[in-house]
């Protein structure tokens, strides 16, 4: 079906604002104007999507380097003369056009432009550690505690090479750590340095001595520790997993707690099948196990309340 007369007209009348998506610092000063230009004809390309069709006769990284704005009648403007044209067509911006007509004034705002370019890297990266446009905001102290979770996993594994002797012990631990691993990568990739918990290095301990403690004890408490450790954390992605799901949309990040949620459920099943073909041990816990195991799953609840905050 043909686009109607008015909209190929808007679409024929509209800028092509060309922007770097990837930088957090850019998209949040675009999703600024994007508020703005609500009812003007603007076309917003994202050069750092791949998808995206990039203007005739430029290169991804020619338009990744600079901002860039073609005009309707085939004009381009990079720097700052492409930041008036856009500001001329935003309500409230619009002195600033208005402003860079003052003789010399362009010429300041591009040497300044050409200054934040050489210092843009660096602010950059200072702002990617505090970035969660990417994230739903009810998610956030979640993968805090997510991430601090994983963390605390990682060094029980570590805990339990440390101490235990048990070729077995030994075995499944090391095959596990590197799932935990995977998992702490994962969440590093999704939560902003400056955004995780500052509990870490308490985490990192709690962690240790949640596995090394078991070790000191022998093969059957190692397995029950982990059990009731992954019986918590299972749970826990459960509880996310369904907000997500309520929330709508975020597909990846859905995707990736069921992943982790899976692999913690085969941890959780792996020490269960472990634990019973144990040889010479009674089927049922000793009561001093059972309480240990008590203790180590209301720790975890302790655990995720405080890394939801700090």
């Amino acid at each position: 079906m043909p686009p109607a007369p008015t909209q190929t007209l808007e679409a024929e009348q509209a800028i092509q604002v060309c922007f770097d998506g990837s930088c957090p610092l850019c998209r949040t000063e675009i999703s600024i104007y994007q508020g703005l230009a609500a009812t003007t004809p603007v076309k917003w390309l994202d050069i750092s999507d791949p998808n995206v069709q990039l203007p005739k006769g430029f290169t991804r990284s020619a338009l990744m380097a600079r901002f860039h704005v073609l005009e309707t009648d085939g004009q381009v403007f990079s720097g700052a003369r492409a930041f008036v044209t856009l500001w001329r067509r935003l309500p409230g911006w619009r002195w600033l056009a208005v402003f860079a007509r003052t003789p010399g004034a362009l010429l300041v705002m591009e040497a300044s432009y050409r200054g934040f370019l050489l210092v843009r890297p660096t602010i950059q990266r200072m702002f990617r550690g505090f970035d969660l446009s990417h994230l739903p905001p009810s998610m956030v102290g979640e993968l805090r505690s997510d991430q601090a979770g994983e963390t605390g996993a990682v060094w029980i594994y570590f805990g339990i090479l440390a101490v235990s002797r048990d070729v077995e012990v030994l075995a499944f631990a090391r095959e596990h750590l590197q799932t935990e691993r995977k998992h702490l990568f994962a969440m590093n990739d999704l939560l902003p340095k400056f955004r995780r918990s500052k509990l870490l290095p308490l985490w990192r301990i709690a962690g240790f001595l949640t596995g090394a403690i078991p070790s000191l004890l022998g093969r059957r408490a190692v397995f029950a520790t982990i059990e009731s450790v992954e019986r918590f954390v299972e749970q826990h992605y459960q509880a996310q997993i369904i907000h997500l799901a309520e929330l709508g949309g975020h597909e990846a990040l859905r995707t990736l707690l069921l992943d982790c949620q899976s692999d913690e459920r085969e941890h959780r099943l792996d020490a269960i099948q472990r634990n019973a073909q144990a040889p010479h041990l009674p089927p049922a816990q000793p009561k001093w196990l059972q309480r240990w195991c008590e203790l180590v799953g209301f720790g975890s609840q302790v655990a995720v309340k405080f890394a939801r905050v700090i």
